[in-house]
């Protein structure tokens, strides 16, 4: 779910870009902000990438990613007015943090998962 969260900011980066060379309004702060969603989204592909490929390492930052997604759900549903998407980027965020900090999760980060390993 990181790796999907960060090739929709990527994608969503792309889009940004697009619409700006397209449009009638300040193209530097707009390619500044498709920037700024680009290197985030790949910071969160390689996060992603390192839970897949069991790194440790990537355990926290996915976390606290998620932690910083739910200002992003609560504008959705709030402010926006766009409930559907607000509800279903809820689940998805609130769902991934949960796993992210599961008694399983927290006993293989720290390598205690391992048959010769000691409590």
């Amino acid at each position: 779910m990181v790796g999907l969260q960060g090739l929709l900011g990527v994608g969503f980066a792309v889009v940004v870009a697009v619409r700006a060379l397209g449009a009638d309004i300040g193209v530097g702060n707009a390619i500044g902000e498709a920037v700024y969603f680009a290197l985030i989204g790949a910071a969160l592909g390689w996060v992603g990438w390192g839970l897949t490929a069991g790194r440790r390492w990537a355990r926290t930052p996915a976390i606290v990613a998620q932690l910083l997604l739910l200002p992003v759900v609560y504008s959705l549903i709030g402010p926006s007015r766009q409930l559907l998407l607000g509800i279903v980027t809820g689940v998805i965020v609130i769902g991934t943090f949960l796993l992210l900090i599961s008694e399983r999760s927290r006993m293989w980060s720290m390598g205690l998962d391992l048959p010769d390993a000691r409590p």
